[in-house]
């Protein structure tokens, strides 16, 4: 699938980055020249499955074709009751070889299933970027700040601050788009959990925390396999549509219930010539949220009922990075000590 995919896009005049034929060519920026100027694309992923991941090139083998992963580690805080009890369903160390030494950790946390769990007072996760990850991809984005004017970083992340606050990035995310924008990238643009996250401007330049769907018509696809009839408890003679149906309830739960999913923005960016920012420009546009399935998914500018929602999500959303909304009906304005993002509606 990703050679074929590698193949098609050689056949375009697509620049596209965070895949290849090895670990190195996942890295590898793509680069876009323009009467402006030249334009690097640097992409990643948090969320994936394993067996996507680029591996690295050896000199007795090669690499794995797959995406640019960022990975990521995950702690939880527990009490001392739910630690033991982890710690007895984890069973002895002969038992979880997969993990990696004993039951415990020198510094006293139990690893399983992929996290680590401390005890402690507040119950709660924290996340932190893979170090090799991190550090591989801060040498490419000073790679590309001396190869191009301008420097694009983009991340495929799902990963929330915590299960109950889909709206906040990770921690890992916050810490990865740091490292990018102190390594020379001009933009961090992240996306995939399909709703808006806050916009940050660090250093002068901006963080998009995730800039939602633009076109989703996921109710809309052709084909299903065979597991997915099998979940939902429909035989073999129903159809795709039968299962988007019984998915969603009759659009009363899941995607077609919640109007966050249905409302993002587009960003425009504007750089001065000396690569500072000028200004962020953002404008609401809508999917057909309460739509039947076949009018909905595709964007349109937001009529000022929905701007207005659009401002008053982004308002909040963007209260924990130190930027104020100012929302005036249909347009809102976005206000920073050195930068004021302005915000227009239908």
């Amino acid at each position: 699938m990703i050679r074929s995919t590698l193949a098609a896009l050689s056949q375009t005049k697509f620049i596209y980055a965070g895949v290849g034929e090895n670990l190195a060519m996942a890295r590898r920026p793509g680069y876009l020249d323009t009467p402006k100027g030249r334009v690097a694309l640097i992409s990643v992923a948090s969320t994936f499955p394993d067996a996507i991941i680029a591996g690295a090139q050896r000199p007795d083998m090669r690499g794995r074709p797959g995406i640019d992963p960022l990975r990521h580690s995950t702690t939880y805080t527990v009490t001392q009751e739910t630690y033991d009890t982890l710690a007895k369903l984890k069973g002895p160390p002969s038992a979880n070889m997969s993990e990696g030494g004993g039951d415990e950790d020198k510094d006293g946390s139990l690893r399983w299933a992929g996290a680590k769990y401390v005890v402690g007072k507040d119950i709660g996760m924290s996340t932190k970027a893979n170090k090799r990850d991190l550090d591989e991809l801060v040498a490419e984005v000073r790679n590309a700040r001396q190869q191009a004017d301008w420097v694009m970083v983009s991340i495929h992340a799902h990963e929330a601050a915590s299960p109950a606050e889909r709206g906040k990035p990770a921690q890992f995310t916050v810490e990865f788009a740091h490292a990018m924008i102190d390594a020379g990238a001009d933009m961090m643009v992240a996306h995939g959990p399909h709703v808006l996250r806050g916009i940050e401007v660090y250093k002068g330049k901006p963080i998009f925390y995730s800039v939602g769907n633009f076109i989703f018509e996921n109710d809309l696809v052709d084909l299903q396999p065979a597991d997915n009839y099998e979940k939902t408890g429909l035989g073999d003679d129903a159809m795709p549509a039968d299962y988007y149906t019984k998915r969603a309830k009759n659009d009363t739960i899941g995607f077609p219930a919640d109007r966050k999913f249905w409302q993002s923005v587009v960003a425009e960016i504007v750089f001065n010539s000396d690569r500072s920012l000028k200004a962020v420009r953002l404008h609401p546009i809508s999917m057909g949220f309460g739509q039947p399935r076949i009018k909905r998914g595709q964007p349109y500018p937001s009529p000022p009922a929905e701007a207005d929602q659009v401002m008053k999500d982004l308002q909040e959303l963007c209260q924990p990075f130190g930027t104020a909304v100012d929302a005036l009906g249909p347009m809102a304005m976005i206000r920073l000590p050195w930068i004021t993002i302005v915000a227009s509606g239908g």
